[in-house]
């Protein structure tokens, strides 16, 4: 199930660049397959939580991910955090009427609906990580939280690929 979803949210193209990655994964650190960007909590499944890598001097980076629900219940997303950041929150991007964008910490947290999916995307939903105290450089990764209602904080890490990538097939 998870392979088909990964295709039809990821891409082809990036699935297999996701599908690579994961495999040299797998042999560096001789974790199971997919271990190194799926990280499961209770009926939750988080994939493949990364951020874009950031220019000397940037003080903040955009964070993303896709969280499964494959539970009964609905829960709430309603903290992150990053150790590369002073301090995160959950932002949502729209743009209005006027065609003027605008971008707005979320207050409350953000549903993952049961038996359903929350997108953390570009141009939509997204991790802020502000105050950075050091450059994400791509190839890197850097450890993080996601603090749920239910399923409560789950430990993350977040792969930096390169400016201007897009794990995600917008």
């Amino acid at each position: 199930m998870l392979h088909a979803l990964a295709r039809r949210r990821f891409g082809a193209r990036s699935l297999r660049s996701f599908a690579g990655f994961a495999a040299i994964a797998l042999l560096v650190t001789g974790a199971g397959p997919l271990s190194a960007h799926e990280i499961s909590a209770g009926s939750l499944l988080i994939a493949h939580p990364y951020v874009r890598a950031t220019p000397e001097g940037a003080r903040v980076a955009a964070g993303y991910a896709l969280i499964l629900n494959e539970g009964e219940e609905a829960d709430r997303l309603v903290d992150v955090s990053g150790e590369i950041a002073g301090r995160a929150e959950i932002h949502e991007m729209a743009v209005d009427d006027k065609g003027v964008m605008t971008m707005r910490k979320v207050a409350g947290g953000l549903e993952v609906p049961a038996g359903g999916e929350l997108s953390l995307e570009p141009g939509s939903y997204h991790i802020m990580f502000m105050d950075l105290n050091r450059p994400a450089r791509e190839g890197e990764y850097f450890r993080g939280t996601l603090t749920f209602e239910k399923a409560g904080t789950v430990e993350v890490e977040f792969a930096v690929e390169a400016m201007g990538e897009s794990s995600h097939n917008h």
